[in-house]
């Protein structure tokens, strides 16, 4: 209108030949209408920019935020939890009616009635502000925190603020109020690590959201402003005040009576941090549950998505591991006072596992995790000693080479060392030789001198063959010392090559993880058993009947207290710097290893015989509930028949009721099937006498 007066007014100037005279209005006009035209291009361009600028919103809809990711032993109680965000999501459904109002009350009075953007709450924090003097009041809403949280910086500019309010208000529009409200309270901090309102319930009170009082509510809908300066584990008067405000607010909005409040105020604050009790020794259990996990998702997986996790992990078997290994250390220590260097160089480790499925129910792999994450049971590499002598018997029956009441003479040898000026004599542990005695013999008494001998006999190529068939994957040594065990191996590889035994020719896989399932509860990885062919089941079953010799008869006595089927091989090192026992039952096979973190010896005569198998069989005492075999399977094939011990000869008794308790007591070796056509036992012409071509 200015303008159009002001071209009138030249105009008629023009036609009257006066001087044109310029008046207020006129430039009043042409200021405020170029201003507004500034303005709108200005603030078009701003907004163009920041509309370029802004985040998507459409990921809130399916929102998914860092979760914990929950480990659980085989009962599915949880052992450990492992995140980047201590989070449960839970729904608003789950969530108490009155810790939504508090919410409200302290943040957002009006969520319900803006659309994002709370304009008169704007107002009226201004007003406050300037009345004060400075800033006393926000005007955020819920809304905004949620922007500000998921999809914005923590920038402090005026930029920041229009693009939160222009991001608050699409988010309203896209998303219903309760959806708003759930991703609010699953994703705000409230102190001590914790996100959402369910974690702060586990750290705080060692409960569930849905388990809260008023009080409790009350007092974490405090704590979003400030939630270190709340924190009621370190200033509970500070918190308690805080409460009282939301308690006030959440009157004046309605939500509750004024005696509602006051019997929240007096309701006491018990404050119980959330703890998990796993068993003792389980870290490095965990350890490798970890390891394969982030091999297998990726660390950042891990940690965010809110797997859910079942182990193999035995509480009560775990707990016996603990105290069997334990109590072995400390009757060690007892034997040797004298040697304050034992008590904390020893070292212990111990696997046991399912033989039907490979599930690792215990493991202990050192005396502290704190200390030393060194897995002992799955990195720590140590000889093994003559429990090495089961393969080495193991690779000869498999080839033909001999049958368990094969002859071999016990007697001193020499053969070529390292080089052509020296030879190697290898000894018996007690400096003795028995002379001629039957495969069973020598391996219940765990003799060396036989051992060197098949290993010469077979070959050293056999020997490390079998030994990966049965699932030891450290390189060996290409020497005959490794028929006396020492090549090392780890403890978890021993504990896989003895349950080709009671699996029958077949071992199995050491595995930790039983089943993932995703945030959703939907199972992405279950166990399945891995076997591997090592043996046929006649050759397998014949060396459970010798190993169980060695248990009956031999090094392995102490493991008879168990008091059912079992099986197993003692080793000890040169200066009983190693001690190990590796056993089986039909259903359980388990390896303990003892030595010195500074390789000295354990002391005169501690023996695996003497240290780790009164380990083995106390920890194994905890399988026999569980047992549902009674006895080892045998496969068809096996023929059983009474051997005589001195020279591995087969009787026969003259007639079925002659000589029947000598049938009965010495029904001990196996031999191979009888022939289909004669019914003769098929006897190999190496039978009797193996040493007439050894040597």
């Amino acid at each position: 209108m200015f303008i159009y007066d002001y071209f009138m007014a030249k105009t008629r100037r023009k036609k009257s030949g006066k001087p044109l005279v310029w008046g207020y209005r006129p430039l009043l006009g042409i200021v405020l209408g170029s201003a507004l035209v500034v303005s709108l291009a200005i603030g078009s361009l701003i907004i163009g920019y920041m509309l370029l600028g802004l985040p998507e919103i459409s990921s809130l809809k399916s929102y998914n935020p860092p979760m914990v990711t929950e480990v659980l032993d085989s009962d599915h109680r949880p052992i450990a939890y492992w995140y980047k965000e201590k989070r449960w999501p839970v729904p608003i459904s789950r969530m108490p009616d009155r810790l939504v109002q508090a919410f409200l009350a302290a943040e957002d009075a009006r969520f319900y009635e803006h659309p994002g953007i709370d304009f008169m709450g704007v107002l009226r924090a201004i007003l406050k502000n300037v009345e004060a003097g400075g800033i006393v009041q926000g005007a955020s809403t819920i809304t905004q925190q949620v922007t500000r949280s998921l999809l914005l910086t923590r920038e402090k500019s005026w930029l920041r603020k229009v693009k939160e309010a222009i991001l608050a208000w699409q988010i309203d529009a896209v998303l219903t109020k309760d959806e708003i409200l759930t991703i609010y309270l699953n994703q705000i901090y409230l102190g001590q690590g914790s996100f959402g309102v369910e974690s702060a319930a586990r750290t705080y009170f060692a409960k569930h959201v849905d388990d809260l009082n008023l009080a409790e509510c009350a007092l974490f809908a405090g704590l979003p402003k400030a939630p270190s300066r709340y924190d009621p584990t370190k200033y509970l008067d500070r918190a308690k005040r805080r409460q009282d405000y939301v308690l006030r607010r959440m009157v004046e909005q309605g939500y509750i009576t004024p005696e509602e409040a006051e019997e929240a105020k007096k309701t006491p604050i018990r404050l119980k941090r959330e703890t998990l009790d796993p068993p003792p020794g389980t870290n490095y259990f965990l350890s490798e549950v970890r390891r394969e996990l982030e091999a297998r998702y990726g660390k950042k997986r891990l940690l965010a998505d809110g797997l859910t996790v079942i182990t193999t992990l035995k509480r009560d078997w775990q707990i016996k591991a603990d105290e069997a290994v334990l109590q072995g250390l400390d009757n060690l220590r007892k034997r040797h006072t004298r040697d304050t260097e034992l008590n904390q160089s020893v070292q212990a480790a111990l696997v046991a596992i399912e033989a039907k499925t490979g599930a690792v129910q215990a493991l202990w792999g050192g005396k502290d995790f704190n200390k030393s994450q060194f897995n002992l049971a799955t990195q720590g590499r140590m000889q093994p000693g003559s429990a090495f002598k089961a393969i080495i018997y193991l690779t000869a029956l498999s080839n033909g080479l001999v049958a368990p009441n094969t002859i071999v003479v016990d007697e001193p040898i020499s053969l070529p060392g390292a080089d052509s000026q020296t030879m190697w004599e290898p000894e018996n542990f007690d400096k003795t030789y028995m002379g001629p005695i039957t495969i069973r013999t020598a391996l219940t008494r765990s003799r060396n001198i036989i051992s060197v001998k098949i290993a010469k006999a077979i070959g050293l190529t056999s020997i490390h063959d079998m030994a990966r068939r049965m699932g030891i994957e450290t390189p060996l040594a290409n020497n005959l010392s490794i028929s006396l065990g020492s090549s090392e191996v780890t403890v978890i590889e021993m504990t896989r090559a003895f349950s080709t035994f009671p699996n029958m020719g077949k071992n199995i896989k050491p595995q930790f993880i039983q089943e993932v399932r995703n945030r959703k509860g939907e199972i992405i990885e279950q166990l399945e058993p891995v076997f591997s062919e090592a043996v046929d089941p006649v050759t397998a079953f014949q060396m459970v009947h010798l190993l169980r010799g060695v248990v009956q008869d031999g090094t392995g006595r102490n493991a008879r207290a168990l008091g059912i089927p079992a099986g197993g091989k003692t080793g000890t090192t040169d200066n009983c710097r190693d001690a190990w026992f590796i056993g089986f039952t039909p259903e359980v096979v388990a390896a303990v290893w003892v030595g010195r973190e500074d390789k000295k010896s354990l002391g005169k005569k501690e023996t695996g015989a003497r240290v780790a198998c009164p380990i083995w069989t106390s920890f194994m005492s905890v399988t026999k509930e569980e047992m549902i075999k009674q006895d080892f399977s045998m496969p068809q094939g096996i023929a059983m028949v009474p051997v005589d011990r001195q020279t591995g000869e087969i009787i026969i008794p003259k007639k079925d009721n002659e000589k029947s308790f000598v049938w009965e007591a010495m029904r001990e070796d196996l031999l191979p099937p009888l022939h289909p056509s004669s019914g003769k036992f098929r006897l190999p012409s190496w039978l009797k006498r193996l040493d007439d071509f050894l040597f």
